[in-house]
């Protein structure tokens, strides 16, 4: 047996997705706007997607729309106040505040059009905006419909388990899944999701459960430490 498409979508296919559990996927959703989606994904930096949507909820209830105008209007000390259950609310907000003024001052408030570009030159504009990296602009590309495929902690965790990648580089990671994948960025968000997922119930930081795991037949860190260790 070899980690190919075909395993990665049968195994995943038993992992439930709901939408609120994953707050990027979530927002823009439910109202297909790219700057909400680029602050909900901000928001999900080094903390929970539980937390982040708590945040998200609370900063729409403080400002009303989400917009760079009204963001900026409610300035960095009520942001703050309205994220905090995010973590790290003070450098969040004024993270925050930094790229509601580059977007309105650059862009006019509206960053809907990015949709529409390549995908390497709407990557670019996002990573040159304050507070994108790697990981947050292809949580956005990929949502937009964009052939690109982003690694949060628990991807990272499982790729290297499963020993498709030998290092914590972000783009062998990222690749290494688009190689095992046909080019189809509806699947790239599909199985995205499902890993993250699956991550969180099966393949565990602490006590992952390889003994009800559909990849435990490929996966290096099952043969090569889980079972050695059961011998």
């Amino acid at each position: 047996m070899e980690l190919n498409e075909e395993l990665i979508l049968r195994v995943l296919s038993n992992v439930n997705i709901e939408p609120r559990n994953f707050v990027a996927f979530y927002i823009f959703r439910n109202t297909n706007d790219v700057f909400k989606l680029l602050i909900a994904t901000i928001l999900t930096q080094n903390t929970s997607d539980r937390n982040a949507l708590r945040a998200y909820e609370n900063l729409v209830r403080t400002v009303g729309d989400v917009t760079p105008r009204r963001l900026l209007e409610a300035g960095e000390e009520a942001i703050a106040n309205a994220i905090r259950v995010a973590g790290m609310y003070r450098a969040r907000a004024r993270k925050i505040i930094e790229l509601s003024r580059v977007v309105l001052e650059r862009f006019g408030g509206d960053l809907s059009w990015i949709k529409d570009l390549p995908v390497d030159e709407a990557r670019k504009i996002l990573l040159d905006l304050p507070g994108v990296g790697e990981k947050t602009a292809d949580v956005v590309l990929v949502n937009l419909g964009k052939p690109v495929f982003p690694v949060d902690t628990h991807i990272m965790r499982i790729s290297l388990r499963l020993g498709i990648a030998r290092s914590r580089k972000y783009s062998e990671v990222s690749n290494a899944w688009m190689r095992l994948l046909r080019p189809d960025p509806r699947k790239y968000l599909d199985v995205h999701l499902r890993l993250i997922q699956f991550g969180r119930e099966i393949c565990r930081a602490r006590n992952p459960r390889c003994e009800v795991c559909g990849f435990r037949d490929v996966c290096r860190y099952y043969n090569e430490v889980v079972k050695r260790k059961g011998a």
